[in-house]
């Protein structure tokens, strides 16, 4: 039997994980069991867990190929592990309820984030269940949301006039923006591996509803950003350095809080690619 032990934080998301070291190679029994938490859980935390970015990048291939972002920097000699600075990068697309790089044709599995630099206070990140927010809709909205999509768009979270300030950033955002498009996904998604449903739009990057008018849209979409982010449906996770946060993006969203300015925050993110949406 594994040696890990997973403690639930809340009744819609969230475990910790403790009895494993992740800067060393897991052992297949521990990478099982750390899936199989992740998807009860859907969010899980590691505390104490003081790994470097290729150590980061080793944890996160157990469960995917890895992602390198089109727009944040990254550490030059693991590229796909992203760093989040605040005293460098503009991070406030990260203060609105999103779910990672949803502008991909095959969205992020989920990500692991390791916190390097904090401040003395604020800083938390909030992750909401959206396998629990669509269990609460009325059975007559489900009815409604199934079959429908939804656009996401890179651009809504990477507007130029906050990326293509430098000749640089410009080059850089435009080669990015070529490469993502606007696409579409389900509005309710299944998750691949469960099975369950879980509402997928998200505010970072959904501009609309694609088989409804705009008024309509706006209007739906209005709603289920509101609804899906419920207290009841959240869990707050008040960052120690060397934690370690998981989450599984297919079914969550996530909100880092912008609330320590002056002070400086430093994250690392390793995303990992998952597969095109469907609902059935």
């Amino acid at each position: 039997m594994s040696s890990l032990t997973v403690t639930p934080l809340s009744t819609a998301l969230g475990a910790q994980i403790s009895g494993v070291d992740i800067s060393q190679p897991l052992n297949l029994e521990q990478r099982d069991a750390i899936e199989q938490a992740l998807l009860k859980h859907q969010v899980l935390f590691f505390r104490e867990q003081p790994i470097n970015p290729q150590q980061q990048a080793r944890f996160a291939t157990n469960f995917g190929d890895l992602h390198i972002h089109p727009i944040y920097p990254n550490v030059p000699e693991q590229p796909e592990v992203l760093i989040l600075d605040t005293a460098h990068t503009d991070v406030r697309d990260n203060a609105v309820w999103h779910t990672d790089v949803t502008f991909l044709p095959t969205p992020a599995l989920g990500a692991v984030l390791s916190a390097k630099l904090l401040p003395e206070f604020g800083g938390d990140t909030l992750w909401a269940s959206g396998i629990a927010a669509y269990e609460t809709l009325s059975t007559p909205l489900q009815n409604l949301l199934q079959g429908l999509t939804a656009t996401h768009d890179f651009v809504k979270s990477f507007p130029l006039e906050r990326f293509g300030t430098t000749p640089e950033a410009l080059v850089q955002w435009e080669a990015a923006r070529k490469k993502n498009p606007p696409l579409s996904h389900p509005v309710i998604r299944t998750h691949p591996v469960s099975g369950r449903k879980s509402l997928f739009v998200n505010e970072g990057f959904t501009t609309k509803i694609n088989e409804l008018s705009e008024t309509e849209s706006e209007a739906i979409l209005k709603l289920l950003f509101a609804h899906a982010t419920r207290p009841e449906f959240t869990i707050r996770w008040r960052w120690q350095e060397n934690d370690v946060a998981f989450w599984d993006n297919r079914v969550t969203q996530h909100f880092a809080v912008d609330d320590y300015r002056p002070a400086r925050r430093v994250m690392h993110r390793a995303t990992v690619l998952g597969d095109v949406p469907f609902f059935r």
